[in-house]
């Protein structure tokens, strides 16, 4: 797997925007997305520092001020698992506890084939259906042990077929 975006991928992503400032957290945005690590690597704090013209601590405030942003590579797969007040009520902890256990997924930590990155959110909008999840932009509802399985196993099972 590509562990780093290229100048060339990176100056083709800035050039969608104008150098304006209230462009940079779109732009910021399109660049972690697309990092096969998703994330903000030290080059493209850099190009982006150049592109807007602010220094590279300006740059790196921003990423490290909103939690949509990462400066440490994550999965290939992005787990999101909602803690809300109903996710919680429904016990989410629970499913966290099996994330752990079955999957060696704990928040913040990236499994060892940097296949998963488990990031706790407070809300993900679907506490009609909770206890739910998204992984990379697709939301999971109506969560259970099995279902995690499920789905986890299949995103596994179809990144291999696409080795």
């Amino acid at each position: 797997m590509q562990k780093e975006l290229s100048t060339k991928t990176i100056n083709s992503i800035l050039e969608k925007y104008e150098p304006q400032r209230h462009n940079i957290i779109k732009a910021l945005h399109s660049l972690q997305d697309a990092h096969p690590l998703h994330y903000i690597s030290n080059s493209i704090l850099d190009a982006v520092s150049s592109f807007f013209n602010i220094t590279k601590a300006e740059t790196y405030g921003i990423v490290t001020y909103y939690s949509m942003f990462s400066i440490k590579p994550r999965g290939y797969h992005i787990i999101r698992l909602c803690q809300s007040p109903v996710c919680s009520m429904l016990n989410i902890k629970d499913l966290l506890n099996h994330l752990a256990d079955r999957w060696q997924l704990k928040p913040g930590i990236t499994t060892e084939d940097s296949m998963f990155t488990l990031e706790t959110v407070e809300c993900l909008g679907a506490c009609d259906n909770a206890p739910a999840m998204m992984v990379n932009e697709q939301l999971y509802t109506e969560l259970s042990k099995a279902r995690i399985d499920e789905i986890l196993t299949h995103l596994k099972e179809a990144y291999h077929k696409n080795l």
